[in-house]
């Protein structure tokens, strides 16, 4: 059975013969279908992301495996992780087929090698949660990396836009978001790539939100690898503390550069140092810091 993000989609069959603005409105038309897919499969999107905080909270891992446009988003999801959350190194890893030859340039037949996925899951152990992306729901490079990951007793995650996937038996948990035929047929950069960006980015926030790396919805565990995160950090402080710019830039240097601790810190008036065993024996949860130690708002 052909996937539906192969098929010709009917209300763009004139999308060569109208004018500029037409055929953006026709992309812009199929593009607002894609959140509502998503929408749908967010019972299913829990799942993984339940099954991703136990899998990290036992010692493993989380692995993305694509190839093409699917794997470009893994490695966009994974490397936007650390400076975003500070994602110790290894935690979330993407596998492109392909490897980094590929993110820029096609490399001929490596999406269609089952061997190739499998060898590139070999470090997957059982601890693990593994997802696989693939549009169509058939990418043998993909299926060799989910066989290999069932195999090491992993648990799987299919992302793909086709309901009917044949790669939907080698998955714990299927996210199947029908976006439907695209724009172009076959062009799964376009509708499933997008559903698989919003998903990518729904898990692993989700995901970092469950291990606490969040505090309310603010970005308290991001990394200053420059001067706009290090502002960041600094407008963070002083939106959760209400404190002054010189109070959280005082703050900000005692501890090292290191949000949380500043900012339980500025929270409760406790030195650096409490402040940073507190957050070590909340596993770096800023809300049970705040509780051991008496938050006062």
């Amino acid at each position: 059975m052909t996937s539906p993000t192969e098929q010709r989609n009917p209300r763009t069959l004139a999308i060569d013969a109208v004018g500029t603005s037409e055929i953006l409105q026709l992309v812009n038309n199929e593009d607002a279908r894609v959140a509502g897919a998503v929408g749908v499969v967010i019972p299913e999107l829990a799942k993984a992301v339940d099954a991703a905080v136990e899998a990290v909270r036992g010692g493993g891992r989380v692995h993305y495996f694509g190839a093409g446009t699917s794997g470009r988003l893994a490695v966009l999801d994974a490397a936007e992780l650390l400076p975003t959350f500070h994602v110790p190194d290894g935690l979330v890893v993407a596998h492109h087929a392909g490897g980094m030859e590929a993110l820029l340039r096609a490399v001929e037949n490596v999406e269609d090698s089952e061997e190739g996925g499998a060898a590139d899951a070999a470090t997957v152990t059982g601890q693990d949660l593994v997802v696989g992306l693939a549009a169509s729901g058939s990418t043998p490079y993909v299926a060799g990396a989910l066989k290999a990951a069932r195999a090491a007793g992993a648990t799987t995650v299919l992302v793909t836009s086709n309901p009917d996937a044949p790669l939907a038996p080698l998955a714990d948990v299927v996210i199947a978001a029908d976006t439907g035929p695209e724009v172009i047929a076959g062009s799964t950069r376009l509708k499933a790539g997008t559903a698989q960006k919003m998903i990518l980015n729904a898990f692993s926030t989700t995901l970092m939100i469950k291990l606490g790396r969040t505090w309310s919805n603010l970005m308290v565990d991001l990394v200053a690898t420059n001067k706009k995160l290090r502002g960041r950090m600094l407008r963070i402080l002083a939106e959760a503390t209400g404190a002054d710019d010189a109070a959280c830039e005082t703050a900000l240097a005692a501890a090292d550069g290191e949000l949380k601790p500043a900012l339980v810190h500025l929270l409760t008036g406790t030195p650096i140092a409490e402040a940073r065993a507190a957050l070590e024996a909340a596993h770096g949860r800023v809300a049970t810091a705040l509780a051991e130690l008496g938050n006062p708002s």
